[in-house]
Order: structure tokens, then sequence, then C-alpha cells
């Protein structure tokens, strides 16, 4: 019996192990969807005035502003579903009581890109957004050709010298120059507790059973 002892324990430990990693996902998967409902219920609140001071604090607050656009404006590298490859327009924005900030108008197809957007008065209900696009292996702009990869707030801002604040349209009245909207959602925030849970209960079901192989070959060496 003594043989059996040290595979044993081993395979228990291991199990407990296993298993309690895959319980944690689990819990962490319902603190994400319960962070992911109230996002939500952030998204959708009734809109107020742009505050004063923004700060990302306020992330997805629903604000409405009412301005010009400048003419100004970066095109991020983007894609939809049902128009596969194009652009997300960043537009600097004049606002009526005289702030500069940045508005995020929509998506246009790569077809779109070079027609000429001149500044147009626009009322839009949107939400601030200070989105975590920007890795470690996104490409720098390239300032030539004004296409951007990802949506770095402070760096669009400092090039159309506007506050640090990005709106995000989710409706907007006036003509928006063929930009279509798309709205803040959680959908790009992701969520994959529950295949990491799977994950871990997999390799505990396989280290059961390694364990339960090897202490078969162990009896095998005792007859």
């Amino acid at each position: 019996m003594r043989r059996y002892i040290f595979p044993v324990l081993v395979g228990i430990i291991g199990c407990a192990i296993l298993i309690a990693l895959g319980v944690w996902q689990l819990q962490r998967m319902a603190w994400k969807e319960g962070m992911l409902d109230d996002i939500r219920a952030q998204i959708v609140a009734p809109p107020v005035p742009l505050p004063d001071a923004p700060d990302p604090s306020m992330k997805y607050m629903p604000v409405t502003v009412a301005g010009t656009t400048t003419g100004q404006e970066i095109d991020v590298l983007s894609h939809t579903r049902e128009a596969g490859a194009g652009y997300q327009v960043v537009s600097a924005f004049a606002t009526d009581d005289g702030r500069r900030i940045l508005l995020d108008r929509g998506f246009i197809p790569q077809e779109a890109r070079r027609i000429a957007r001149p500044p147009t008065h626009l009322n839009v209900r949107g939400n601030l957004h200070w989105p975590d696009e920007k890795g470690s292996a996104t490409p720098d702009p390239n300032l030539t050709e004004n296409i951007w990869f990802a949506r770095d707030v402070p760096a669009m801002a400092d090039l159309l010298d506007t506050e640090q604040v990005l709106v995000v349209a989710a409706q907007v009245q006036g003509d928006n120059q063929g930009a279509l909207p798309i709205p803040v959602a959680v959908e790009g925030i992701p969520n994959n507790h529950l295949s990491y849970a799977v994950q871990w209960f997999l390799i505990a079901a396989t280290w059961a059973g390694m364990t339960g192989a090897l202490i078969w070959r162990i009896r095998q060496r005792t007859y």
C-alpha cells in the first residue's frame, strides 16, 4: 500500500487545485456578468449635458452635445459584419458652448473615405468613452495617410487640438455625411471565464485519469 500513497496524494492535491481554479473562473464569470449588466444600465440611462470636466471615471455616461464639426478628422481602421472593412470617423467637434472635443461619428465604408466632409452642425446623443484599444502590438498611426489602428484618446486629442474627451455617437440629428453611428456596447468587452473554467475542469479530469493510469501500472508491477 505504501507505493500508492504518493501518487494518490499527488492526484488528489492536483485535482483539488485544478478544480478550485475552475470554480474561481466561474466566480469571475458571475462577477463579470454583473459588471456587464451595470455597464448596460449606464449606457442606456437618460442622457445629461456634457460635464464640465469629464474624466475616465465617467466612462459610458450618456450625454448630449450640439455643435459643428471642423472638417478635421481621424480615420480609424474598422469593420462591420454587413459592410466589411472601412473606417470610424473621429472628428474635431466645436460645441455650441465653446468647447472643442472629439466626436466618433460612426462607420464609413472604404470607398467613402476620400469623400469630403466639410463642417456641419449636429445634435448628438452618445456616450463618453475612453477605449482601451491600443496594445503593445498595435501599429503607430500612419499620419501621412491619416490611418489609425486604434482609438487613442490622448493622442487623437493632441493631434486635433481638443480636450481629451471622446463622445461616441448613438443618435445624430443633422447631416452626418454618410457616417453610420456605432453606439458604445458591451459586446467588445471580453468575458471568457466560462471557457477558462471548462479548460481547468478538463485538465482536472485528465490529471485524475493519469493518476488512475499510474496507480494501475504500479499495481501491475506487484504481480
